[in-house]
């Protein structure tokens, strides 16, 4: 395309053409990492498809700080959920990868302790955003 890539007005047109035949689902993991500025212009892209291509479900991670900006910018198409990990699912997780490990003369007692105590501490809560859209007065699921 002379050396230009697509231009997000084109890459909706070819989106729209494969969705709006068929069930879709578009996941996008860890939306939190996503710049502000451009998050903006991808919910503004979500609204476009979720409007345009009715069989299009839409699923979102991200910490809790965005529900809001989600909620606020797609209010009409979201179902939201929170899921989360307990101490004892991160410890149990992390248990079986030390097992794992590659090079287990590097690890010893006091290494391991701080290892389980630390990460569990550390970790957040994740969310998932279920995102879809809304025909008459019931939620299509």
């Amino acid at each position: 395309m002379g050396g230009c890539g697509p231009q997000l007005a084109d890459l909706m047109k070819m989106l729209q053409a494969i969705m709006s035949s068929q069930l879709t689902y578009i996941c996008i993991d860890a939306l939190d990492e996503c710049v502000a500025t451009q998050r903006s212009k991808l919910f503004d892209s979500f609204k476009e498809i979720l409007e345009r291509c009715p069989g299009t479900r839409i699923f979102v991670s991200g910490r809790p700080h965005i529900r809001a900006e989600i909620e606020k910018r797609l209010a009409a198409c979201v179902a939201s959920i929170s899921i989360g990990a307990t101490r004892d699912d991160i410890v149990g997780f992390l248990r079986v990868r030390l097992s794992q490990d590659e090079t287990p003369d590097a690890m010893n007692a006091s290494l391991e302790k701080e290892i389980l105590q630390r990460i569990p501490e550390n970790i957040s809560e994740m969310c998932v955003r279920a995102i879809k859209l809304r025909t008459s007065s019931h939620l299509v699921r």
